[in-house]
């Protein structure tokens, strides 16, 4: 899969696939704006991209220091083909290996996205403030994570 590390030199990209999705709309654009980006990607966490011919087509991005999957976006008419569960397993990998600590994430209800966290073993727990789903999942429960001895 070609997935790399994201880089502030990707923010545009990523941003353009952010407001192309159809479901988990931004209601406003300017609620996430490069500096949220370059803040997460250069403070908090880490991000990857997939490109296919040479083109950012979806993007993740894992907040360590808030033990959660700041985003996960795939453009229109390249989701079900993988691309989301080969970033999605690259974040809880690597928040997994930061701290043992469980994960979190919210998403939008009645969503596909809510049908692929709950696939994926993502546990619901509640609402968020804004009406989101807030799913956890610990780390014995993540795919491919084994516990410390």
């Amino acid at each position: 899969m070609p997935l790399r590390p994201a880089t502030v030199d990707d923010i545009d990209a990523m941003h353009a696939v952010r407001v192309a999705v159809r479901e988990n709309l931004l209601s406003d654009e300017n609620r996430v704006r490069p500096d949220d980006y370059r803040t997460m990607l250069q403070e908090f966490g880490r991000g990857w991209v997939h490109e296919e011919s040479h083109s950012v087509v979806a993007f993740g991005i894992a907040d360590q220091a808030h033990r959660n999957i700041w985003a996960l976006f795939v453009a229109p008419g390249l989701e079900g083909q993988g691309i989301g569960s080969g970033l999605l397993e690259v974040m809880v990998t690597w928040l997994f290996e930061q701290s043992r600590e469980p994960i979190w994430l919210t998403t939008g209800r009645n969503t596909r996205a809510e049908l692929f966290y709950r696939a994926a073993g993502w546990r619901a727990t509640g609402s968020a403030a804004d009406g989101e789903i807030r799913f956890e999942l610990s780390a014995g429960d993540a795919p491919g994570t084994t516990p410390r001895d």
